[in-house]
């Protein structure tokens, strides 16, 4: 049974203070209400003109030890944790501010963010909160790094993740969360993240865990490691005391929060990762032996195999067969309209490849009292601007928000027209991309009346963000 959710975000904004886990600096973060369907934004306040990265899939940059997303110049380091809190808590719109490159640590799980978000309040919104719904099971693996992945459908999120590191000191554990509101919370973010005593050297070595200490992350402990290791270990941490394993064979202290606490924190890691898929999801992912690697490899496949329906979520408000984008999920997406809309429809899209659009073409079109009064004739350059439009939607959907951007021609070339478009006409028009190179988009463009070609062309586009004074442009668009 279909069951409408709301959109939520939060009520005031909050601030968490604390050092980086790799960067070994200190930084604040602040969680800030957002308006509906923003998602989930992140802004570096410390940089010029405070750039934002959207926590998008196609924003990693790097994954040396966690999920490190940017844009040009301005990045954001170990974001998995907030994340995780964030969707763990079911919050869909939200700017986490920053003052540095990397998020605090805390104590290596979720919880604080969690805390600092409940503080805050969460307040429900007006519009509808949509999912991707899996529906045929996907696998992916990884047989070098023993690594399993499958996804099936279901009428909710849920994880069941299994470890096995072949560690005498960490034996094989399994969890399975079946509700994301009734568990996350209790259940999973405490688990707190873990390394094994003999990686921190190599750890180290690459510059990363400046910040680590055994406050913030479970370590190991391997009886192997000879009195010369252990005084290499020390320093490196600068500690005082004696290093000795503890009943569960760990360099803290401090007893488990969860029999199974380790693997639980790959279920932490996994919710937060699945963020950057940009919406919700139902599904049942069971996973063994995952990272985030492999988590972010995993998203790609469940995006590739169903970006279609991710579209359609993000801009098609009703449900119409054989329809991708409707005209008004059309003027979702493009500045146009009346009398200067000339695509009614979308009826199949692949993302960064092709799009096919649809004009039905009537004796009431405005053009048609003058061109020509006795022999109605679709004027050839707006079958064109046609084709540019459906063109148009095809690069701007790779803008994490197309409102923001225009997709500016820079030329038309090899234009034919093969036929007269008179009323009663439906035109198809299928577009492909041939490249893109330094932010330029080529397009191949044919439209056809009954699989017969009217008109052919070559278009060249460039995407300009609006009101950036940065930017200026002699093409139409």
């Amino acid at each position: 049974m279909y069951i409408h959710e709301n959109q939520q975000t939060i009520k005031d904004s909050i601030s968490y203070t604390g050092i980086g886990l790799h960067t070994g600096t200190i930084s604040t973060v602040t969680f800030k209400p957002a308006p509906e369907n923003t998602g989930i934004i992140f802004r570096r306040t410390d940089l010029p003109g405070q750039p934002e990265i959207p926590a998008d899939i196609q924003h990693v940059k790097s994954l040396d030890r966690g999920t490190n997303i940017g844009i040009k110049d301005a990045t954001v380091a170990t974001i998995e944790h907030v994340l995780s809190a964030i969707k763990g808590l079911e919050i869909d719109n939200i700017y986490v501010e920053i003052d540095g490159e990397e998020i605090p640590v805390a104590d290596g799980s979720a919880i604080e963010f969690v805390k600092a978000l409940k503080k805050s309040g969460i307040v429900k919104q007006n519009a509808e909160r949509k999912y991707l719904e899996i529906k045929k099971p996907l696998s992916f693996s990884v047989p070098e790094h023993n690594v399993d992945v499958v996804v099936v459908p279901s009428e909710s999120l849920k994880i069941t993740f299994f470890i096995d590191f072949d560690h005498p000191n960490l034996k094989p554990q399994y969890t399975s969360m079946v509700s994301l509101k009734d568990e996350y919370e209790k259940g999973f973010a405490s688990a707190r993240t873990f390394c094994f005593i003999n990686d921190i050297k190599q750890l180290k070595a690459a510059g990363l865990i400046k910040g680590g200490s055994l406050d913030n992350a479970l370590v190991i402990g391997d009886e192997s490691l000879s009195d010369k290791d252990i005084d290499e270990l020390r320093a490196l941490f600068n500690m005082k005391d004696e290093i000795n394993l503890n009943e569960h064979k760990l360099l803290n202290s401090t007893p488990l929060r969860y029999y199974n606490e380790f693997v639980r924190h790959k279920v932490v890691d996994l919710i937060g990762d699945l963020a950057l898929l940009g919406i919700s999801v139902k599904g049942h992912i069971l996973a063994a032996r995952s990272g985030h690697r492999t988590n972010i490899e995993l998203i790609k496949k469940i995006k590739q195999q169903y970006e279609n329906e991710i579209l359609k979520a993000k801009y098609q408000k009703k449900e119409a067969s054989g329809v991708v984008f409707d005209n008004e999920a059309i003027q979702r997406i493009l500045p146009h309209r009346y009398p200067f809309l000339l695509v009614d429809k979308i009826i199949d899209f692949t993302p960064g490849e092709s799009i096919v659009g649809i004009k039905n073409v009537t004796i009431n079109e405005p053009f048609f009292q003058g061109h020509f009064p006795d022999h109605p004739v679709m004027p050839g350059v707006l079958i064109v601007e046609a084709m540019v439009q459906t063109g148009g939607i095809l690069v701007l959907n790779e803008c994490p928000d197309p409102r923001d951007f225009i997709a500016y021609f820079l030329s038309i070339d090899k234009v034919k027209f093969r036929k007269l478009v008179v009323p009663g006409d439906r035109l198809e028009f299928r577009m492909r991309l041939v490249r893109s190179r330094v932010g330029v988009h080529v397009i191949e463009g044919k439209t056809y009346v009954d699989d017969k070609l009217v008109c052919e062309g070559e278009l060249k586009a460039k995407l300009i963000k609006k009101n950036d004074p940065n930017n200026s442009s002699n093409s139409n668009n």
